[in-house]
């Protein structure tokens, strides 16, 4: 890859939603829910410029406001049966025409996933310029969802999916679930998804790479639920990082009446 590696990040956010109408501008300790993954963008050293993709002109708004750049989302890029690819390539192909910026990469920060570990977007990033590979997806682990443990019900007759009895989770074959905190692709493998639109994930490339997170580190809202996991995730951090201050203040007062 180039000397100057130029990345992409792209926030998506449309403003229809089935299961939560609106979600990306519901309250969340009194700010909109997009605005955290605004936060993890500015935050993230890795990104060399970073887009909104929306057709909520508000959404846009809070994006301009942040220092970004507005994708104004066609109508047809805004259904729910729209592809991630195609939006990805709309926004990369707006951006070089507007702006004349060509990404090296192109990294996807979906804007309804208000809680992220700390640098897992400089985490991506690095690894895919790393290793020079196609995609990097953040993976948390499904623990007791295991499709080991799960059924099929045909009325109330229950059929295992996997035959056998494995009873203890910690026999079970670790396996892992892409949660939507980072998304990082080349340039090379997301044309590769122009070329191949019949495949919405032809973009991931074949040399696929991924990092594991801890359980419950990544929480992406999509129903009334999500939103009240992620206040109270949001205030434990916030006592949490409010508590360390506390304690270094403590120890900065105790160590000048040392000195």
């Amino acid at each position: 890859m180039s000397s100057t590696f130029n990345t992409l990040g792209v926030v998506l956010a449309r403003a229809g939603s089935k299961g939560l109408p609106n979600k990306h501008l519901l309250p969340l300790l009194d700010r909109p829910v997009v605005s955290y993954t605004l936060d993890h963008a500015a935050g993230a050293a890795s990104l060399t410029r970073v887009a909104v993709s929306s057709d909520c002109p508000v959404v846009r708004r809070f994006g301009v406001a942040r220092g970004f750049d507005p994708v104004e989302r066609p109508a047809e890029l805004a259904t729910d049966s729209a592809s991630v690819q195609d939006v990805l390539l709309h926004a990369v192909d707006a951006m070089s025409t507007a702006h004349g910026f060509r990404a090296d990469a192109v990294v996807v920060l979906y804007g309804n996933v208000p809680v992220r570990p700390a640098g897992c977007v400089d985490q991506a990033v690095e690894l895919l310029r790393a290793t020079g590979c196609d995609s990097v997806r953040s993976f948390t682990p499904v623990g007791k969802w295991h499709p080991t443990w799960m059924s099929r019900l045909s009325g109330d007759c229950v059929e295992a999916v996997v035959p056998g009895s494995v009873h203890r989770r910690q026999d079970l074959e670790p396996l892992w679930l892409h949660d939507g905190a980072v998304v990082a692709v080349s340039r090379a493998s997301l044309e590769r998804g122009r070329a191949n639109q019949s495949d919405p994930h032809a973009f991931f490339g074949v040399d696929r790479r991924g990092f594991a997170v801890e359980a419950g580190d990544v929480i992406e809202v999509d129903a009334r639920r999500d939103l009240y996991w992620a206040e109270a995730v949001l205030r434990d951090r916030q006592e949490r990082d409010a508590g360390a201050t506390a304690a270094r203040d403590v120890d900065h007062i105790q160590l000048k009446r040392a000195s």
